[in-house]
């Protein structure tokens, strides 16, 4: 008998210890290329808060700016990212094939144009220089838009390459050589808190046409839809706990970018999550209009050589 109780207490050890490891072999690895913008934040949320390896994820973040996440993906190193409606138009027409599955966000004064004082509209940058991230992504993209919307090409400013935070910073700093500056939260409310910088002369609330979705190649789609149905499963999640637990998906999400749970909540004002109804209506048609209009833009001021194949853009299915 106290054999027979040693053997089954030995197999049950070997159980306790076998069943973890059940589970973690049973996790989809996916690498995700993002930046640390607000917008992106439910992603970092659902990591570090466990959904993802709930639902079955074993998910690594890599922060890559986002004139290379493109590169990241063409080369295997991530197979899933986090970027702006434009961008996957513009990677697809560059023969990197990429599909966007759910709307992360929509911004809501989160991107911006800060202008030196003695700039009083955007018509008045015409031969002006302005620092903004390089062709191809969602600051230079916003400067084409407004730009245009106001009678300018991009071709008629100088423009600097510098990312959001450096462009920000140039502003604050007084740099003499830059008139104006592309940028987005959290680096556009450091702005904000300096008036001397410079003023913010428009936002996405002046121009509605910053939104942000999540994406993967097509290769990995195809061999792991639950994984691909997992991701949205989780960035829903994610906006569950930050509705029923805010303060602590907050102080989660602000120590992934340097802010205080405090500091994330103001930025994160500026834009709008977007809920599964949310996006279901995103892709019942506004998605397929903005590309196209997108893909025009960015054909017309040289970004993209080609128009993609606008069907492939987008399978919503895992929203539904």
């Amino acid at each position: 008998m106290k054999k027979l109780t040693l053997a089954a207490a030995a197999l049950a050890t070997t159980l306790a210890f076998a069943a973890p490891l059940a589970t973690a072999q049973s996790l989809t690895p996916v690498a995700i290329a993002m930046s640390g913008w607000t917008g992106f934040a439910p992603l970092t949320l659902a990591r570090d808060a466990g959904i993802f390896k709930k639902n079955g994820l074993d998910v690594t973040i890599k922060k890559i700016p986002q004139k290379d996440r493109h590169l990241a993906i063409a080369s295997g190193d991530v197979q899933c990212a986090a970027t702006t409606v434009e961008t996957w138009v513009a990677w697809n027409a560059a023969g990197v094939a990429t599909t966007q599955i759910f709307q992360l966000d929509k911004s809501y004064g989160a991107d911006g144009m800060v202008v030196k004082s003695g700039i009083a509209k955007i018509a008045d940058l015409k031969g002006k220089t302005v620092a903004a991230s390089a062709p191809g992504t969602a600051p230079y993209f916003t400067l084409a838009w407004m730009l245009k919307k106001n009678g300018v090409s991009v071709k008629d400013v100088k423009v600097v390459n510098l990312e959001p935070q450096a462009a920000a910073n140039a502003m604050i700093a007084g740099n003499q050589d830059i008139d104006a500056a592309m940028t987005y939260e959290p680096y556009l409310s450091a702005v904000r808190a300096k008036p001397e910088a410079g003023k913010i002369i428009a936002t996405t609330l002046d121009y509605p046409m910053i939104m942000d979705t999540f994406g993967c190649t097509p290769k990995f789609i195809a061999e792991n839809p639950k994984a691909a149905q997992a991701l949205a499963d989780s960035y829903f999640q994610a906006l569950e706990m930050i509705k029923n637990e805010p303060q602590k998906a907050f102080a989660i999400m602000g120590a992934d970018v340097k802010q205080s749970a405090e500091q994330f909540e103001a930025s994160q004002k500026y834009l709008r999550w977007q809920d599964k109804a949310a996006n279901q209506k995103f892709f019942a048609g506004e998605h397929a209009a903005f590309s196209k209009e997108a893909a025009e833009l960015l054909l017309e001021a040289g970004i993209i050589k080609q128009m993609p194949d606008m069907s492939k853009l987008a399978d919503p299915r895992f929203v539904q």
